[in-house]
């Protein structure tokens, strides 16, 4: 019988707890899981039926002998046990962003390579089917040469969500962070790999958020917004990073004669007037992909001068993991890729800590915001 590869997460939440079922679900053995509050790691160990858990990363890592380390907190925990995991000779699949400045994640991705160890990074939602459609599109020349593309995005957070991770730079928190990482990695999914340049702008608008004990996992933040915000004995904290980025990059693509110049706005707090989308222009047509992260369904502009809806190819679709949520199933399309890279089988292709590190200089130059010129001396 083949032996199967171990795994030891990093992270009880939503990352967490999705991780351990996409690497389960392609084969490999989670044999542990690491968090930082007892009686969390206690519970979601026994919910999930993970053997062995601990508060203590780097005990755990000698206890467990994994093959592979998931890691699946915000990125301002991500640095020492990524860099640790690294020296204990792991290969590492990580949630965004890498870490909290281009230095440290650079520093990982060299560390990496000097240790000869495979990496991952899951700025996966590149692998929704639509975008893997356009991707083949887009390469068949459906469109002529690629031009121009869009990514329009507004999530209408609540400005009241408690206090956490998310408001913090130093945390990994920010908008870039944490759906820039997504937008690029679909643009250069369809466009191109390489990006030339970049510009960009980005506000903080939210200033404080409600202090709120207790809230552990991500996805139910919501339901723990104060009901009386007036309430004087209320604790506030203060948010230091952004809540809306407007960022042009310019790309190569190997069928275009220019490079390919793309708009990524995103109002974290701004209401949606219309639908969120994706969309790629060329000489000869577009395709306009409905919603932020590409959900679908695709249109392309015919030769009649109209949107036509298209059905996905039934390769695609037969290709994509079988479980619910777009999020929990990109994860495991990269599991699965990264697992058969590790057993030397045929694999795609997938975004390493190279890209992790390269994203983290692009959201440092972004928020160095140091991009306007000064007109007011103008007539």
């Amino acid at each position: 019988m083949e032996k199967k590869l171990k795994v030891l997460i990093s992270g009880t939440g939503f990352a967490g707890q999705g991780h351990t079922v996409a690497f389960r679900a392609v084969g490999a053995e989670v044999v542990g899981i690491v968090g930082r509050t007892p009686s969390v790691i206690s519970e979601v160990a026994n919910k999930m039926a993970i053997p062995y858990s601990s508060s203590n990363w780097q005990q755990a890592l000698e206890d467990c002998q994994p093959d592979i380390v998931s890691i699946a907190t915000p990125g301002g925990a991500h640095y020492d046990t990524i860099k640790q995991a690294i020296e204990f000779g792991c290969h590492v699949f990580s949630d965004k962003p890498l870490t909290v400045d281009g230095d440290s994640a650079l520093e990982l991705y060299e560390l990496a390579k000097q240790k000869k160890v495979k990496t991952a990074f899951a700025s996966s939602f590149r692998y929704m089917p639509c975008v893997i459609h356009a991707k083949r599109l887009v390469a068949n020349g459906k469109i002529g040469e690629p031009l121009e593309a869009e990514f329009i995005s507004h999530f209408n957070l609540e400005r009241d969500i408690p206090f956490g991770w998310s408001h913090r730079k130093e945390d990994g928190g920010g908008r870039l962070n944490n759906n820039f990482t997504h937008m690029m990695s679909i643009a250069t999914s369809v466009i191109g790999e390489k990006i030339l340049s970049i510009i960009g702008e980005v506000r903080d608008d939210l200033g404080k958020a409600p202090i709120v004990e207790g809230v552990h996992n991500f996805k139910t933040r919501r339901d723990h917004i104060p009901k009386d915000l007036n309430n004087p004995s209320l604790k506030w904290g203060k948010s230091n990073v952004e809540w809306t980025y407007t960022v042009m990059a310019k790309l190569e693509s190997p069928i275009a004669s220019k490079p390919v110049s793309i708009l990524f706005k995103h109002g974290g707090l701004n209401p949606r007037f219309n639908e969120d989308h994706i969309v790629f222009y060329g000489t000869k047509g577009a395709i306009y992909i409905k919603g932020h992260y590409g959900m679908g369904p695709l249109y392309i502009w015919n030769e009649n001068k109209t949107w036509q809806e298209m059905s996905l190819p039934k390769d695609i679709v037969e290709d994509q993991p079988n479980i619910e949520g777009d999020t929990e199933r990109n994860w495991q399309y990269l599991a699965r890729e990264f697992v058969r890279d590790i057993k030397g089988e045929t694999f795609t292709p997938y975004q390493s800590f190279k890209e992790g590190s390269l994203y983290q200089q692009l959201i440092d130059i972004i928020r160095k915001n140091e991009n306007w010129t000064d007109v007011r001396h103008l007539q």
